[in-house]
């Protein structure tokens, strides 16, 4: 399946008083036409960093520099400001972490859903394009799996469950039938309850819709299911990628295995278990290491990593270390 955004050795610096800081290092992502693709890494990895890279979010004191990055047939870095504004609102949308950062806390709720239908989806007087958004509106909110609509149109954000939020800014976001939809991190500090009706919800999005979902989060218990594929990020550099079963249950990266071992994946673990944790901190932007960047918390480094490992490909999967957890002879 061929993808439909191509990032190859994307790098972002950014411009400090103590010089240029590279926060994204030659990262590499593929997302095929309604696929799922998790992207995984602790905070302060870069996972927001690439999202705003991809929408056109950029600070003027970031440089920029990649070999691809592709949307469809559209190369976003040739792009001025004003193409890439009509690419990216007409084909992306993101929701965020935090829904009271995407809904305006002095607006009802059903005003910010017609709001954010485009006027270029209406026709006809005054009258009927203002029936026909709020019967645009209402379909929405069914979309997302909300049944009672004039009662939840009518209320304030502040009014709303986090999850009944976080519904309300997934429905704006795909009010324009967008082709990419990114996900950062949209179910953090939620009830596992509500937490599971969001991933189903977004999950059914891409089924029927054949949307695209870039999936972003620092918790591996968060994939979902329905993720095909998954990239594993740490201070900026790709370490391991490829389809979400494969790696997660066999991964070659021990930094892919270290994720798997702190997280309760799959794991019974008894009351106050002490989980396993890589040795170390993440180090700052102005103290990035050499080479490898996991190096020095990694347990099994050596001499060699010193120096950044290309990408090494084994059958689906692409991983970037030199001593790798498993052999070819392993891949199945």
């Amino acid at each position: 399946m061929s993808a439909i955004l191509d990032i190859r050795n994307l790098s972002i610096e950014l411009a400090t008083d103590n010089g240029p800081v590279r926060v994204l290092d030659r990262f590499n992502l593929q997302l095929a036409e309604g696929e799922i693709h998790t992207l995984v890494g602790e905070s302060g990895s870069g996972k927001s960093l690439l999202a705003k890279a991809i929408l056109g979010f950029i600070n003027p004191r970031w440089k920029i520099t990649a070999d691809r990055l592709w949307w469809r047939h559209y190369d976003l870095l040739a792009l001025n400001a004003s193409q890439r504004r009509i690419v990216t609102g007409r084909d992306m949308a993101m929701i965020f972490q935090d829904p009271s950062t995407y809904l305006d806390p002095n607006d009802k709720v059903g005003a910010q859903l017609r709001e954010s239908i485009p006027v270029g989806d209406l026709s006809g007087i005054y009258l009927k394009r203002r029936a026909d958004r709020q019967t645009r509106a209402e379909r929405l909110l069914h979309r997302v799996g909300i049944k009672d609509t004039d009662d939840v149109m009518e209320r304030y954000p502040h009014e709303l469950s986090e999850g009944l939020a976080q519904k309300i800014s997934i429905a704006m976001a795909i009010a324009h039938n967008p082709k990419l939809l990114i996900a950062d991190e949209p179910t953090t500090a939620m009830e596992p309850n509500t937490r599971g009706q969001i991933y189903r919800l977004l999950a059914k999005l891409s089924g029927s819709q054949g949307m695209s979902i870039l999936m972003i989060t620092q918790d591996l218990t968060a994939v979902i299911p329905e993720s095909q594929r998954i990239s594993l990020i740490y201070c900026g550099q790709l370490m391991e990628t490829g389809p979400t079963e494969e790696v997660m249950q066999k991964p070659y990266h021990p930094y892919t295995d270290a994720m798997l071992s702190m997280s309760l994946f799959n794991q019974e673990t008894a009351p106050k278990t002490r989980l396993p944790t890589l040795s170390g901190a993440i180090p700052t932007l102005q103290h990035m290491p050499i080479g490898c960047r996991l190096g020095p918390r990694c347990p099994y480094a050596r001499s060699a990593c010193i120096h950044e490992p290309g990408l090494t490909k084994r059958g689906q999967v692409e991983f970037a270390c030199f001593f790798p957890l498993r052999e070819e002879d392993d891949h199945e």
